[in-house]
């Protein structure tokens, strides 16, 4: 029985260990082909079999890939418009939240279900189907081709209230009514022990919106018509559909726009990890 046993947990170990293998291969292969790809002649990626590891190095793909294929270095205007709303919009996004969720979590009022309930419905709303009015509405507003009219529309969401409500349920009434006891009026409650307290929700929900903004490409190829005001998936789909642009240009230009939310990500893991853990406890 007890040889049983062991059989059968070596067998489940083994079978994590493939799973878990697997994934990472599922997951990495295709960033090292990227990556490789990015420093070959657009011809040595077209051959097979395919070489890992390039025999001709050319870096000048990365050249050529911010100066685009006109020459024009339009590209560096479009990443700077991407961390521009990006930042922004994960900035205001976790502030926000934060204090709606605070509202929601932490006190009583009339119809306050019903409140977060009605927020969560809009999750229900496809984007699609409110983009055309929101467009409508930016244009009228005069917001066409600003940062404004990128960034105002996504502010807040309803998924970044419901991480916050969460995480704040769970935190301690008893630290918010001894801050009351001692004089602290609401607002410094909420920023210096509550906000200051929240860092792993915090963290996680600036990693998703910072994400989300970043590979958000329907939206900017709508309001943004001006070239010195798309943004990088714009800028991507532009690059590639030219007729004279090479893959090894091509990976280039997905290595760069890829840069900036690994090194968000890598920079918050740890509290990025934290937060994914507390967000499934308060979900419980």
């Amino acid at each position: 029985m007890i040889g049983a046993n062991k059989l059968r947990d070596g067998a489940g170990s083994a079978a994590r260990t493939v799973i878990i293998v697997a994934s990472c291969v599922f997951v990495l292969v295709p960033l090292a082909f990227m990556l490789g790809s990015s420093l070959m002649p657009a011809m040595d990626i077209m051959r097979m079999p395919y070489r890992w590891i390039p025999e001709t190095w050319k870096p000048a793909n990365y050249l050529r890939a911010l100066a685009g294929n006109d020459g024009s270095w339009m590209y560096l205007r479009n990443i700077l418009n991407s961390v521009i709303v990006s930042t922004t919009i994960a900035a205001s996004t976790v502030l926000l939240s934060s204090l709606v969720g605070y509202g929601l979590a932490k006190f009583r009022f009339k119809g306050r279900d019903a409140v977060f309930m009605a927020i969560m419905g809009t999750m229900m709303i496809p984007f699609e189907t409110v983009m055309i009015p929101l467009y409508l509405i930016v244009v009228k507003a005069g917001m066409q081709n600003t940062y404004a009219g990128l960034i105002v529309p996504f502010l807040m969401n309803a998924f970044g209230v419901f991480i916050m409500r969460q995480y704040l349920i769970t935190f301690p009434d008893e630290m918010l009514d001894a801050a009351r006891i001692d004089g602290c009026s609401e607002p410094r409650i909420f920023w210096d022990i509550v906000f200051r307290n929240s860092g792993p929700a915090a963290a996680t929900l600036a990693v998703l919106s910072f994400r989300q903004q970043w590979d958000n490409l329907l939206w900017p190829l709508l309001v943004a018509q001006e070239e010195k005001m798309k943004t990088i998936p714009a800028y991507i789909v532009k690059f590639t559909a030219e007729k004279h642009a090479d893959e090894g240009a091509m990976m280039a230009v997905a290595v760069i726009a890829s840069l900036p939310v690994f090194i968000m990500f890598f920079s918050l893991s740890k509290y990025f990890l934290g937060g994914s853990a507390v967000y499934q406890a308060g979900k419980e």
